[in-house]
């Protein structure tokens, strides 16, 4: 895969770069397995904004995603086809089941056609393959992470993103896995994960070029907060507030300024989290 740019006809498009889309086997989706989800721009039902800087622009159709593959433990899978997928910033594969059903998931690296997946405890140690971590070596890449056990994927699902498996608690039943933002938590060793890493490699060189294409993307301008009037930022009761010591929140939102710790006590994650210093392992 690889980057296209064009010709200067106008400023913008003097540095605009885009896929070539060569990766791709087929144009169109799998129709059974899409669904239309409409824009709302950020508003809820009283057509009020709650959730800032979108947009609506292009009709997508949205691809449904196994993101749970515990009814297919130890069925193989063949990839039939390498699709686009307009939601998400990686590329996903249509896989062929031999009990004749199909489905989407997230494609890894260097993926391509024909190629044999397997879901169990007992398959190879080949890219692609899912395995509770407890089976997967040390400092081998994964990706499509589980919080819990067989619960749904929720980590590690971008383009081009990885966790690191560092060592194992054998005693307590744990596995320490580092993510991409150095953070070390611990996860239970039956917990899922696929090997490898998710492809799109090229995803972060992407230049947008000009705000109209933003638009298309369902993005609104972003505003640098220096240059709002004091009621549309989050913190302007700092302004006219003279003690933040004593009142330290906003009214807008009602979010806590910053400084000030804002996860709750006795979450129910928190057994999880080991570290969050940025620190390199050797």
């Amino acid at each position: 895969m690889s980057l296209k740019t064009y010709k200067p006809f106008t400023p913008s498009r003097r540095y605009m770069t885009g896929y070539d889309f060569s990766d791709l086997t087929v144009s169109k989706p799998h129709k059974p397995l899409t669904t239309f989800i409409k824009s709302k721009a950020g508003r809820n039902n009283k057509w009020k904004i709650t959730v800032r800087h979108r947009w609506w622009w292009h009709k997508r159709q949205y691809r449904i995603i196994d993101f749970r593959w515990y009814d297919k433990l130890n069925i193989p899978a063949t990839v039939a086809t390498i699709e686009y997928d307009p939601f998400r910033t990686c590329r996903i594969a249509l896989l062929h089941y031999i009990d004749w059903e199909k489905r989407y998931v997230l494609a890894r690296k260097n993926i391509s056609v024909w190629d044999k997946i397997l879901t169990w405890d007992e398959a190879t140690l080949k890219p692609w393959n899912r395995k509770q971590l407890k089976d997967v070596p040390d400092w081998f890449s994964v990706f499509n992470l589980e919080v819990t056990p067989y619960s749904k994927w929720k980590l590690v699902r971008s383009a081009w993103s990885f966790a690191t498996v560092t060592w194992k608690d054998e005693e307590n039943n744990l596995v320490y896995v580092k993510l991409q933002s150095w953070e070390v938590r611990k996860f239970h060793d039956t917990c899922y994960a696929t090997i490898w890493i998710v492809w799109n490699d090229e995803h972060k060189n992407i230049v947008i070029g000009k705000a109209w294409r933003s638009r298309r993307l369902w993005r609104r301008p972003v505003v640098r907060w220096k240059v709002m009037n004091p009621v549309d930022h989050p913190h302007w009761w700092w302004e006219w507030a003279t003690d933040l010591a004593m009142n330290p929140k906003s009214f807008k939102w009602r979010a806590v300024s910053p400084g000030m710790k804002t996860r709750k006590k006795k979450k129910w994650s928190d057994k999880f989290i080991v570290t969050k210093r940025k620190t390199r392992f050797k």
